[in-house]
């Protein structure tokens, strides 16, 4: 198994490697300012202690009360509920008053 040296300041090919994101996707971080960056000349260098840190940062918990339970079986209650949610776009008739229709139906 080889073993790789990682250097506290990386190229944009080291960090690739490190991260394991393709170069072009770190290009397109740097472009959208989402990852911490230094330019050096012409040349983007990265600090492993911070790229650490800010893969820390990014990591996604999910907390138990974010998630709601789906339903097993669609009843016809559950049916009615959806279309009743559905968004209504107003429309006007010809004499001027307005009538209300289902999106997609």
């Amino acid at each position: 198994m080889e073993r790789r040296i990682v250097k506290d300041v990386m190229s944009i090919k080291e960090l690739s490697e490190y991260v394991g994101l393709s170069k072009s996707k770190i290009y397109q971080l740097i472009r959208n300012k989402r990852i911490p960056a230094s330019k050096i000349g012409r040349q983007y260098k990265f600090s492993k202690e911070i790229i650490d840190s800010w893969l820390k940062e990014k990591i996604i918990t999910c907390s138990g009360d974010v998630q709601m339970k789906l339903p097993i079986g669609k009843k016809e209650k559950d049916i009615t509920a959806v279309k009743a949610s559905k968004p209504k776009k107003e429309e006007v008739k010809e004499n001027g008053s307005k009538k209300e229709e289902e999106k997609g139906s």
